[in-house]
């Protein structure tokens, strides 16, 4: 509302700036989510809110494209008839492809998969994109709109995380790419004759951008300290922009000269976003988060543990106290000080990007421990190591025992979770069966057969959650069961 009305101020037609409006408040998912994975806050407030609105985002940019459509000029006069059958065209089309998405895409790549090519699943994945465009034109709509449903559709299949690794070494070209067809499609002589609106809009439309997250976050309940971080870290404007723009030139909506102009102030401001945590930090007066340049020149160890936490620093005593030759990797500045006063060398570093963790040694390590403390950076570390180090015996710390079962259902065989708390507590309950006067034996006997009763459900819980398509049910529904007496 208030980069329309913005737009309408400047003396935009009411369409033109409706589209302008919407384009300009997408923010940019790929920067957020960066700041935010760097920052490993996803599991905070700000990065769960956040996350929420990018997918929102995300989400609208379907119905935005459709509304391209319907406010685009014809040739002749449209009746309200014409107007609804093209609508319902449109609406018939996302809903079919949302249906083969549903219950064709499974069985197509399960009998791809058993060719083990890895080219057929990566021509597979391009041509259900290629074939969702198609038909999102055929309907009338945007090539980008059916290529985004099939971004959703992948994303709803099982092998979305196989398609993910093949389509990986493409990304970087694609979006290239991307770039570089925006970057054509600028009208140079527009955006010089411009430069003054343009330079004096990035501003006025960041902050407006950023007003409105931050009233919207604090009528939602949102503290002000996190809605001011959110209102900085998306007031730049998204690469779904560039979608929707190129979208309503071609159709006729928007003039080029005005969509060049739209382009650039986009542009501009996600370049000035690198500068956005800086700028939150002077406000509220915050220091920058500290990092350390990093050598792994010396990361050589057949052990690499990712983590060194309270649980990491327990898993390498017994490795140390052997001279096994160890790698130890953590994103804690302050622990990886303390830990040089003890004389560890504790490698700085992301456990989450692949290169960091070719750096300090996976490829050749033979064991990789995962003792990192937070559940979701562990199951992302896993899935990184299963696609990109294969060849390591991977051990990882659960958080508990849903943590467990998820951990499994990653393909981490079950005897390589060990939960953080079990055996601690199952060692306290048998030292309370002592205190009250039980034999050693008697109160061993009495843990190991928990133990091995424990042991039994929990497989059972893995094996009954290996089929994706019931998993997260089946993790609903574990709950504490109670054990029988004598």
């Amino acid at each position: 509302m208030l980069l329309t009305t913005a737009a309408l101020l400047v003396g935009l037609e009411w369409r033109v700036a409706l589209i302008v409006g919407l384009g300009l408040a997408l923010s940019s998912t790929a920067l957020v989510m960066r700041g935010i994975d760097e920052g490993g806050e996803r599991n905070s407030t700000f990065g769960q809110t956040a996350i929420a609105v990018l997918l929102f985002e995300d989400l609208a940019i379907v119905p935005f494209l459709l509304l391209v459509t319907l406010l685009a000029p014809s040739g002749e006069e449209a009746t309200l008839a014409d107007n609804l059958q093209a609508t319902a065209i449109g609406l018939a089309a996302i809903m079919a492809l949302i249906l083969v998405g549903r219950y064709a895409l499974d069985p197509i790549f399960r009998i791809i998969a058993r060719t083990r090519t890895p080219e057929l699943m990566t021509a597979a994945a391009l041509g259900v994109v290629v074939f969702a465009a198609l038909i999102m034109a055929a309907a009338g709509l945007s090539y980008a709109m059916g290529a985004f449903i099939a971004g959703v559709m992948l994303a709803e299949s099982s092998y979305r995380h196989e398609v993910e690794a093949d389509i990986e070494p493409f990304r970087g070209l694609f979006m290239g790419l991307f770039f570089v067809a925006v970057g054509l499609s600028l009208d140079l002589r527009a955006v010089a004759d411009n430069w003054l609106v343009i330079m004096l809009a990035v501003p006025v439309t960041v902050a407006l951008k950023g007003l409105g997250a931050y009233v919207v976050n604090r009528l939602f309940g949102t503290p002000h300290p996190i809605a001011l971080r959110i209102a900085f870290a998306m007031g730049q404007h998204g690469e779904f922009g560039f979608v929707l723009f190129a979208a309503a030139s071609s159709a006729m909506l928007l003039p080029q000269e005005l969509s060049s102009i739209v382009v650039a102030i986009v542009t501009l401001s996600m370049a000035l976003s690198s500068q956005s945590e800086r700028a939150y930090r002077m406000v509220v007066r915050q220091p920058e988060r500290e990092t350390i340049d990093e050598d792994y020149t010396d990361a050589e160890g057949s052990v690499l543990i990712v983590g060194f936490g309270r649980v990491g620093q327990l898993v390498a005593l017994p490795l140390l106290v052997e001279g096994v030759n160890v790698t130890l990797l953590d994103h804690d500045a302050d622990r990886i000080r303390e830990a040089k006063r003890f004389n560890k060398r504790v490698h700085f570093g992301d456990g989450m990007r692949a290169d960091v963790l070719a750096a300090a040694g996976a490829e050749t390590a033979k064991v990789i421990v995962v003792a990192t403390d937070d559940p979701d950076t562990t199951l992302e570390i896993v899935r990184i190591v299963q696609r990109k180090f294969p060849g390591a015996k991977l051990l990882a710390r659960a958080h508990d025992r849903i943590h467990a079962v998820r951990l499994a259902s990653e393909g981490v065989p079950n005897d390589a979770i060990l939960r953080e708390t079990w055996l601690s507590a199952l060692a306290l309950g048998g030292l309370a069966l002592r205190s009250l006067g039980y034999a050693d034996g008697d109160a061993d006997d009495v843990v190991n057969r928990l133990r091995t009763s424990d042991v039994e459900r929990l497989d059972q819980q893995i094996t009954a959650a290996r089929d994706e398509r019931g998993r997260e049910d089946i993790v609903a529904a574990i709950t504490p069961e109670p054990v029988k007496g004598r």
